[in-house]
């Protein structure tokens, strides 16, 4: 096992990681940028060192930076956490020819999971059902174009590449209009993510969001821990997640979740990671693979019982899974809301003192979050400032739980979303479960402020 990690992120993962080193008796080196000087895992780490200033390309983007940091403090491994450089595969692979260990898959498996379209042909071959689309990237041929969507049938979605986030996106209702959004495509993607390529599938109406969590070790075992519904999202940034996903037969999250542990040995994977899917109409259909640990890890690791970034640095060091597929038991119900500094509305960011911070607690009740009371919350990062997460007997049961745990959150000096939050909890809809992607944007829309 390592005896010295560095932790390459910031915020409530960072704290996560160093958490899951703490009782794994090994020292956790925080790197953090001049913004987060004061963090809570700053002030509580065994090692601490400042890579750079405020923006991100130039602290926690900058490999030269990380790299160094690994080396002047004698560290073994690095763990990405999620965003930032945790599926850069360059990274991957400069970490581990400097000699470190990347915590994480492969750097072979990062590319091949993170190209939207080699990670589709993988899948096709590994037997996950995708959605019905382009085989490969879009030519630059309009006639081609044309007869490809006209195969698939209107309306068609045109994604980028490399892509995420929602971004790079183009849904496409007529003929007329499919040429000129693949080369805008085409164009936005080249620039944002340095790779032009784009495909196209068919864009299905009234999906719900459901993704897969996996664990793989280097001695070619696999499992799956069940799955969690993120159908909850705004402008596809998910807001909150709940496991398991209501009102889906277990036979078919079984025979999915089988599919995803086969395809992880079919191609070598390492590590954790999400197998994402849009549902409908009682069908999976692949969209992406998250090669790294989830934000919304939690709700799985309080259904299972299962500590995943433990298991990701155990498989790291070279350990079997220490559990089997048989082992893998769900229990009760678990749901997470993402607690951002922004007007609960307008998605305005909020930074900012936090004048007053009161965390919930009692039974079933989880914080994760890195601020506390007089913690500044810089402007230079994404909102989430924190996640509360509970666990109950019952769906209603978490329900309950999480409406008492929002109620009972005080966060004064900046704005938070707390107050969507409450009110989502009490909306009858989400409370019947089942809602699809679009729900929260046409509730947003209902209940303008």
């Amino acid at each position: 096992m390592f005896k010295k990690i560095l932790v390459a992120n910031r915020g409530e993962i960072a704290l996560r990681v160093q958490r899951a080193c703490r009782e794994m008796g090994i020292t956790a080196v925080m790197v953090y940028s001049e913004a987060d000087r004061d963090a809570k895992y700053v002030k509580l780490a065994d090692e601490a060192v400042c890579i750079g200033p405020a923006p991100s390309n130039l602290s926690y983007l900058n490999m030269p930076a990380i790299i160094s940091a690994a080396e002047v403090t004698d560290a073994e491994a690095i763990h990405p956490g999620y965003g930032f450089l945790s599926e850069n595969a360059n990274f991957a692979e400069r970490v581990e020819k400097s000699g470190f260990q990347f915590i994480g898959p492969t750097p072979e498996s990062i590319r091949l999971m993170g190209d939207k379209v080699s990670a589709k042909q993988a899948m096709v071959r590994a037997g996950v059902p995708c959605v019905p689309g382009s085989e490969g990237e879009l030519p630059d041929d309009p006639v081609a174009i044309k007869r490809i969507a006209k195969s698939i049938g209107y309306p068609v979605i045109v994604k980028a590449a490399g892509g995420g986030g929602g971004r790079g996106m183009r849904v496409v209702h007529t003929e007329a209009a499919v040429v000129n959004a693949v080369q805008m495509t085409k164009a936005e993607a080249g620039a944002a993510f340095g790779n032009p390529a784009v495909y196209m599938e068919k864009f299905l109406q009234n999906p719900r969001h459901i993704e897969i969590q996996v664990l793989a070790d280097k001695h070619r075992n696999a499992v799956y821990l069940g799955e969690r519904d993120c159908s909850m999202q705004r402008r596809h940034q998910k807001v909150i997640e709940e496991a398991p996903a209501p009102g889906i037969p277990r036979r078919l999250i079984e025979r999915i979740g089988d599919r995803c542990a086969a395809a992880c040995k079919k191609i070598g994977y390492r590590g954790a990671g999400t197998f994402e899917f849009l549902y409908e109409d009682g069908e999976f259909y692949f969209i992406e693979m998250n090669t790294r640990v989830q934000v919304e890890h939690p709700v799985t690791e309080l259904i299972t019982g299962i500590d995943i970034v433990r298991t990701q640095i155990m498989v790291a060091a070279g350990e079997k899974l220490p559990f089997t597929q048989r082992d893998i038991q769900l229990r009760g119900h678990a749901i997470e809301c993402r607690i951002n500094a922004e007007d609960a509305y307008k998605f305005t960011p909020s930074p900012g003192r936090i004048t007053t911070w009161h965390a919930p607690g009692g039974p079933g009740v989880r914080v994760d979050s890195h601020v506390y009371t007089n913690y500044f919350v810089p402007p230079n990062y994404d909102s989430m400032i924190g996640k509360i997460i509970v666990h109950g007997d019952t769906r209603e049961q978490a329900l309950a739980r999480m409406r008492t745990a929002l109620l009972e959150t005080v966060i004064e000096g900046i704005n938070t979303n707390v107050p969507l939050h409450r009110e989502l909890m009490v909306d009858a809809k989400f409370g019947d479960g089942g809602t699809n992607i679009h729900y929260l944007e046409e509730w947003l829309a209902q209940h303008k402020r």
